[in-house]
């Protein structure tokens, strides 16, 4: 298998010492998503004890699907999308992970986020295993009607691999409650019934669950609060910047203003504001839903994109894309706490340069699983077709949470390791021993 957007090398250390070298496309040369994901699991393969001998699972997607997603404009013309769906590992239950619509979107990514999601479902212990999708496209760029029929066909072209039992999208970048509606009624169309399972992060009244759209959101501010307490930050008084402003960062903010603390700096595409004292985060939500951006709010100081990484702040939460620390800006952070909202924000370089300068990183593994979570509680949910309270999801939310955080920090004490490492030795022992239980058929 090979695709001129996947990333190519001969990276000999990544080579399986069991068997044949890792395909070209699997190999991390070229620092990327992937190449960041296969430098984690080479830092945790010394931790895994006998269940070594299975970790080249971890390095070699289990399914990886590249279709075409041809639709008709509204002006008559035919244009063609390239959309992906990758499986990365299903030792542990059927594939979980959400869809991204987006001009960047390549495979290496779409591989990563897939295998990110196998270790996040891992470590708060649901029983999914990882996967991920999209779509390379600027989705303002179509109308509604092109948007629809774009997500139809693709849902059409994934068919073939996806399903209640089988694999489970969810939203992710530019992607929301509408599109899950449209992806699961193409899918219940061509099963010839009614499928609420198939996704999840639906609207309410398509089987989807209460409390799912703040529930990242919601776990990154809870396991923060965990993390603070552990390094004596006294959250109430804490200074906080965020980079993206949506349902992540922005609920986050959120939480972490209603809790006391004053949140200075926010980042978004369309800009970055500051102001000491600390933003109205109600009004900047309603800023931001209304227009789209941080841009052009009226109660705060407007500072270059760059200048974002000086800002002098107790608790960092990057919520946007990847790699967005990286060993040119780690050197520059002042906080004391990183909480990764996105995925794969921060590289391995700068990672290493945080540890060291005593700044503690809680990886975006554990810290933005509260969405998969409660994923899982609406799929559990539509299985029964039985429906709780948003108080009862938003307790189970916290109660995992803070359990999963309790069981890495201990492993980071116990093994004097970060705790990216800690929650990678943790879910990748989880994973394995499965796949150990299970063995190889045929």
């Amino acid at each position: 298998m090979s695709h001129p957007t996947a990333p190519t090398g001969t990276a000999s250390h990544l080579n399986n010492p069991y068997g044949h070298p890792l395909p070209s496309y699997l190999q991390a040369d070229q620092l990327g998503p992937w190449g960041i994901y296969l430098q984690q699991v080479d830092r945790v393969i010394p931790y895994l004890g006998h269940l070594a001998r299975w970790a080249e699972t971890l390095k070699r997607p289990k399914r990886a699907l590249i279709v075409d997603v041809p639709i008709q404009l509204d002006n008559g013309t035919v244009a063609h999308f390239e959309g992906y769906r990758v499986q990365h590992n299903t030792s542990r239950g059927p594939g979980k992970g959400g869809v991204r619509f987006h001009q960047d979107v390549r495979l290496s990514e779409v591989m990563a986020l897939s295998a990110w999601m196998s270790i996040k479902n891992a470590a708060v212990n649901v029983p999914y295993g990882g996967a991920k999708g999209g779509i390379r496209v600027d989705p303002k760029t179509l109308s509604r009607g092109e948007l629809e029929r774009m997500t139809r066909r693709y849902t059409s072209e994934i068919g073939i691999i996806i399903g209640p039992t089988k694999d489970i999208p969810a939203p992710d970048v530019n992607t929301n409650e509408q599109i899950m509606a449209w992806m699961m009624d193409t899918y219940s169309m061509n099963e010839g019934a009614t499928a609420t399972g198939v996704v999840t992060g639906k609207p309410i009244d398509l089987g989807g669950s209460l409390g799912r759209r703040e529930a990242t959101g919601r776990g990154v501010y809870t396991v923060g609060v965990e993390a603070a307490h552990h390094i004596g930050l006294d959250v109430t008084h804490a200074r906080v910047a965020v980079q993206g402003f949506g349902n992540v960062g922005g609920i986050a903010g959120k939480l972490f203003a209603q809790a006391g603390a004053r949140v200075v700096a926010v980042q978004d595409h369309g800009g970055t504001i500051y102001r000491e004292s600390g933003l109205d985060v109600p009004a900047l939500l309603a800023h931001v839903a209304l227009t789209g951006s941080v841009a052009g709010f009226a109660h705060a100081e407007v500072i270059s994109q760059d200048a974002f990484w000086d800002v002098d702040c107790d608790i960092l939460i990057p919520a946007a894309l990847e790699q967005q620390i990286t060993a040119a800006n780690a050197g520059r952070i002042q906080a004391r706490l990183v909480i990764e909202g996105a995925n794969g924000p921060t590289t391995p370089q700068a990672d290493d340069i945080l540890q060291e300068r005593g700044i503690l990183v809680l990886p975006d593994v554990i810290a933005n699983a509260g969405g998969v979570t409660v994923s899982y509680f609406e799929w559990v949910q539509d299985f029964s077709s039985f429906f709780w309270s948003e108080d009862e999801i938003n307790a189970r939310l916290v109660r995992i949470m803070k359990e999963a955080f309790a069981g890495v920090w201990q492993v980071a004490q116990d093994h004097k390791v970060s705790l990216r490492t800690a929650t990678f030795i943790v879910a990748c022992k989880r994973i394995l021993h499965a796949r150990e239980l299970r063995g190889l058929y045929p």
